[in-house]
């Protein structure tokens, strides 16, 4: 058995003060009831909230105060995120992650923003895994990153077993996105650490889902911190062996004999993807007659 022992912080989030404060002592109080804890997430912008308007540069005081609260405490955390400006003025979604001694070893910029809601937001282009020593290797997305399965695939590529997936999800569309997480748990067999807040950061309703997708906790819609320890050898063992000895998802797909040309837009436009036409807010009222998927139009590769 390989344990290690990691907690979320579901917790409010304010959109018009700074929540670090706030954090910090719901970390001071997780510390003094889960000692044993390793590691802390807490929830996607919980610094300072959906809004830009307190975004600062990458090293500033957000990151400052979280890597103090690191040191003191000797636990990695991973604090959500927070908006990052960068020199030329371009806003980033960026998530540190902070190892024991207080430095940040990896700064992730989520890559895909909730489009077209967040447009003034630019999208990351690197991905992120990390390695605790005897431990094991962790990747991480943020929110709306989960719907795209090309992002988790990747990063179980190279060697995620635990997920870290920060959300700020305060819309009628979390009952998906937990469908999500869990079939991404099994899909990639690895556990997944799905995290939301409160008020201005979410409807809670944070989960932890094992390799084989199963639900370890699902908090409720108030503040909880959920303290988990998981335990790596189950997800070598089934990858090795699969879902209960079934499924071996992950080397499937690497022994596959079928390429995927849709995947290289250069070579293979889709001309039926031409068709859905902009990435834009929807109109009031407006029905715009969207392509038949069953009927591709003439012209496109795959017909």
């Amino acid at each position: 058995m390989k344990p290690f022992a990691i907690a979320g912080i579901q917790a409010p989030v304010s959109s018009h003060e700074n929540n670090v404060p706030a954090f910090l002592h719901r970390l001071e109080i997780c510390m003094h009831r889960f000692p044993w804890v390793q590691m802390v997430v807490l929830s996607e912008l919980a610094a300072h909230g959906p809004i830009a308007n307190q975004a600062e540069p990458a090293g500033g005081p957000t990151e400052t105060a979280f890597q103090q609260a690191a040191a003191k405490h000797g636990l990695w955390l991973v604090p959500g995120s927070y908006f990052e400006k960068t020199a030329d003025g371009k806003i980033y979604n960026t998530m540190p992650v902070i190892d024991p001694t207080g430095q940040v070893i990896a700064r992730y910029r989520k890559m895909f923003p909730f489009r077209p809601y967040e447009h003034d937001v630019e999208s990351g282009t690197e991905f992120c895994v990390f390695d605790v020593p005897g431990a094991g290797r962790f990747g991480v997305s943020i929110c709306y990153d989960i719907w795209f399965p090309e992002t988790t695939r990747i990063l179980t590529a190279l060697g995620a077993e635990v997920l870290l997936h920060p959300v700020l999800t305060n819309t009628v569309d979390r009952n998906v996105e937990l469908s999500i997480a869990r079939s991404t748990a099994a899909q990639f067999q690895l556990y997944v650490f799905d995290i939301n807040g409160l008020a201005a950061g979410g409807v809670g309703r944070s989960c932890v889902i094992d390799p084989a997708g199963n639900v370890l906790h699902q908090a409720g819609a108030a503040e909880e911190i959920v303290p988990i320890e998981i335990d790596f050898d189950v997800v070598r063992r089934q990858r090795e062996a699969g879902l209960q000895g079934l499924g071996q998802p992950l080397k499937s797909f690497r022994d596959r004999l079928v390429d995927l040309p849709y995947y290289d837009r250069a070579s293979t436009p889709s001309t039926y993807w031409a068709r859905l036409g902009p990435l834009a807010m929807p109109k009031r009222g407006a029905q715009e007659k969207a392509p038949d998927p069953a009927c591709p139009p003439k012209g496109d590769p795959l017909e």
